[in-house]
C-alpha cells in the first residue's frame, strides 16, 4: 500500500521513500520518540505568552509589539494552520487601533520543546515578513539554526499522529 503523505508532499521522493519505509515497519512513532524524548512545560496561555515574548526579546526587539498570545483549540490540521499570526482592527474613539495576536494550535501543549519553538519562531517571523519567502525563511534560520530540520521532523510527527489516529 502506498502511504499518502500530505504534510511531506513537497519534498523530493527519496525522503518519502525513506518515511515510507518507516512506516511500512512501524518504526516512524519510535524514530521521533528517540530524537524528541522530551516535553515542554508551556501549558497554560499566560506561560505561553511569557515564552513568545521572551523569544521576541532575544531576536526581534523593534518588531511590533504583541498583544495577546494563546493555544487555540480550533486551530488544526483541516485549516493546515499550526499557528497563527494576525492583526485584529478595532475602532477606539476616532482612531483605528490594530492589535497583534498569535495563536497556536493545542495540540502544540504535549509536544517535543523543539516543535513548540520552531511554531513559534514561524510566527515572529511573520512579524517582520508577512510572505513565505527567501527572507522570510533566512529569518526563521537566524532565529532556529535547525529551523529547516525541525520543520521537516514536524511534518513526520504530524504524519505519525495521523497513523495513529
Amino acid at each position: 500500500m502506498t502511504q499518502s503523505l500530505k504534510y511531506l508532499q513537497a519534498y523530493p521522493s527519496h525522503l518519502q521513500e525513506q518515511v515510507r519505509r518507516l512506516i511500512d515497519a512501524g518504526r516512524l512513532g519510535e524514530y521521533l520518540e528517540q530524537r524528541y524524548p522530551d516535553r515542554h512545560q508551556v501549558q497554560s496561555d499566560k506561560a505561553l505568552y511569557a515564552y513568545v515574548m521572551a523569544l521576541k526579546q532575544e531576536h526581534l526587539r523593534s518588531a511590533p509589539g504583541i498583544d495577546k498570545v494563546l493555544y487555540d483549540n480550533r486551530l488544526d490540521l483541516t485549516h493546515r494552520a499550526l499557528g497563527l499570526n494576525s492583526s485584529v482592527s478595532r475602532v477606539q474613539g476616532g482612531r483605528l487601533k490594530a492589535k497583534k495576536e498569535i495563536r497556536v494550535a493545542a495540540l502544540f501543549k504535549d509536544t517535543a520543546p523543539e516543535f513548540l519553538r520552531m511554531i513559534v519562531v514561524h510566527e515572529l517571523a511573520h512579524l517582520r515578513e508577512a510572505e513565505h519567502n527567501k527572507a522570510f525563511y533566512q529569518l526563521c534560520q537566524h532565529m532556529l539554526p535547525d529551523y529547516h530540520q525541525l520543520e521537516f521532523d514536524l511534518r513526520l510527527y504530524l504524519t505519525w499522529r495521523e497513523l495513529d489516529a
